[in-house]
């Protein structure tokens, strides 16, 4: 199995970036993952803003070739974790550029005729490990689950994307937030981790 780990906080002192290293450690000693490749978006300077104008067209950007790294990242992964704070009941502006560009038509999906596109990822899997200050359930029960909506199906399900799995941890910021018992949580995960 090949892993893309796509890793969205700008402070590499964060509690976001030692789930980070959880995943990897985790990862490192699963017989089952043979390659491991880490994108730090902050790291790599990755330019989130969207831009459209007569020389750059929405249709076009499958073959961006300022993309073409990031595509073939995607393409290589059969598995991609998203590692990032909940920030406004949502992921970081920074993290949605990505998606704005990468998840692309005609490389993500292809439009056909009915309802729904066809979803040009299909046989990937997605893991997302997300931190918050507030309580683990204000998605749920404030946001009516808008994260998980959002990114499970107004995303991942339209690409072909159909196995995602989610670890949303809340009260990261509480000396009661139990902040060494969900990084050993993740560590264990991806230890075992298969497709």
């Amino acid at each position: 199995m090949k892993i893309l780990i796509i890793y969205t906080h700008p402070n590499h002192n964060s509690l976001s970036y030692a789930f980070l290293q959880k995943v990897i450690k985790g990862s490192n000693e699963n017989p089952n993952i043979e390659e491991l490749q880490v994108l730090d978006l902050y790291e790599e300077g990755f330019n989130p803003l969207l831009v459209f104008n007569e020389q750059k067209r929405r249709r076009d950007m499958y073959r961006d070739p300022h993309l073409e790294k990031y595509r073939e990242q995607i393409t290589w992964a059969d598995k991609i974790v998203f590692v990032y704070p909940i920030w406004w009941g949502r992921p970081p502006a920074m993290l949605m550029g990505y998606i704005d560009q990468l998840f692309a038509a005609n490389f993500a999906y292809k439009d056909k005729k009915g309802l729904l596109p066809e979803g040009q990822l299909k046989g990937k899997s997605v893991v997302c490990v997300s931190t918050m200050k507030g309580p683990t359930n204000y998605p749920l029960l404030w946001l009516n689950n808008a994260h998980k909506i959002l990114m499970k199906k107004a995303l991942f399900h339209f690409v072909g994307i159909k196995k995602v799995k989610f670890f949303e941890f809340g009260n990261m910021e509480s000396p009661k937030g139990k902040q060494t018992k969900k990084l050993e949580k993740i560590y264990r995960y991806f230890k075992k981790v298969d497709r």
